[in-house]
């Protein structure tokens, strides 16, 4: 797939050395010419100088033929702007903006551009490694009503299978992380030590879903 990135910082950089390494081609955007350096010589892709919301700069950057679109640049504004052009000029299906402002992060979800809230982000992360319970949100639809979350699980769960689980919690098990592998579970699958569980609930339940997980399952359930 061809993908065009917005944003030469050490986040587009790293973005497009990935994509890169992964077979796909990359166009990465700059207004600043010298931010290619961090680029490095290997780097096979094009290298566009120019704003990334100007048509003309996408087009050069092969935006016709791109699958996905990814602005990371250091404005806000830039971004969102550069990301509803993708989307609404070029149909880019897969486009996604950096905010740094998390409030505004909410408001262009709903517009249907999926946004990384950087603050939020590295918050986030970091309360999770310190405080390794309840919820934790990686996905909710635009209206807000629905939400993929991973769930800090009791040890009392190990043993027991992902099917009695959704019976006595009410949500939808989506995946299991397992020694760093996504495994979609099957009605068999067990619970095991050090598994993550990421799970699809109702925003509003989140409370009652995280104490079910934390205290275990019901005695005498099978």
């Amino acid at each position: 797939m061809h993908i065009v990135i917005m944003g030469c910082g050490r986040v587009g950089a790293a973005l497009a050395q990935t994509l890169e390494q992964q077979g796909h081609t990359v166009a990465v955007v700059d207004q600043d010419p010298t931010a290619f350096r961090r680029l490095g010589s290997g780097f096979g892709g094009r290298r566009v100088t120019g704003v990334g919301f100007d048509q003309d700069t996408l087009r050069e950057a092969g935006i016709e033929d791109a699958g996905a679109f990814a602005a990371v640049s250091s404005g806000d504004n830039s971004n969102i702007i550069a990301a509803r052009v993708a989307r609404e000029m070029f149909g880019i299906e897969n486009v996604a903006a950096r905010i740094y402002d998390p409030r505004r992060a909410e408001v262009y979800q709903r517009l249907g551009i999926p946004t990384v809230a950087t603050v939020r982000w590295t918050a986030d992360q970091m309360l999770r490694r310190l405080l390794p319970s309840g919820a934790e949100p990686l996905w909710r639809d635009p209206s807000g009503g629905v939400q993929l979350a991973e769930v800090h699980t009791s040890p009392a769960w190990i043993g027991h299978k992902v099917s009695r689980l959704q019976e006595e919690t009410g949500v939808r098990v989506a995946f299991l992380t397992r020694l760093g592998e996504a495994i979609l579970p099957t009605s068999q699958t067990v619970l095991q030590e050090g598994d993550l569980v990421h799970v699809m609930m109702r925003t509003d339940e989140i409370a009652k879903v995280e104490e079910a997980f934390a205290e275990g399952p019901e005695e005498g359930g099978h």
